[in-house]
């Protein structure tokens, strides 16, 4: 790997690592607040995706590290680098479902610049870090998208 296809995937991977972090914070957020019909089965599969949101923002910033790099670590870093935003209100439970799809689409997209990035640099551990990634986020949006039906 070239030092400007690592920095390339460091980048990309920090860009994945802050949105994940989001979502994870928007969801658990989402979790503590939901109200209505619905609140067991949603605050349940709010943590569910919280939960693993927890373990996978370690796994991103570890790989980050094992590229030589630091891995970014604050509120104010992350809102600059993450593809999803924060939530500071509190919407009806419908509307956090239709938010969370679309920010576990974001956060798809910010795995498949991994993969480009890490492509380009032949760096097959991040490449798969990004496919696990796209996997885990595309499923997360379909059973979001479940309860719009």
């Amino acid at each position: 790997m070239t030092k400007e296809s690592k920095q390339a995937v460091v980048e990309a991977l920090s860009s994945l690592l802050a949105s994940s972090y989001t979502l994870y914070l928007k969801t658990h957020n989402y979790h503590w607040n939901v109200t209505g019909p619905m609140f067991t089965t949603l605050h349940t599969l709010f943590e569910a995706q919280y939960t693993e949101l927890a373990t996978a923002v370690d796994e991103i910033a570890e790989r980050i590290r094992a590229l030589g790099a630091f891995a970014p670590g604050s509120y104010s870093t992350f809102a600059k680098l993450s593809t999803v935003k924060e939530e500071t209100g509190r919407p009806e439970a419908k509307e956090m479902i239709r938010v969370l799809v679309s920010d576990q689409e974001a956060v798809t997209s910010s795995a498949r610049r991994v993969i480009e990035a890490a492509e380009a640099s032949n760096d097959q551990a991040s490449a798969d870090l990004g496919t696990r990634r796209i996997e885990v986020h595309e499923k997360s949006a379909w059973m979001l998208r479940s309860h719009l039906e």
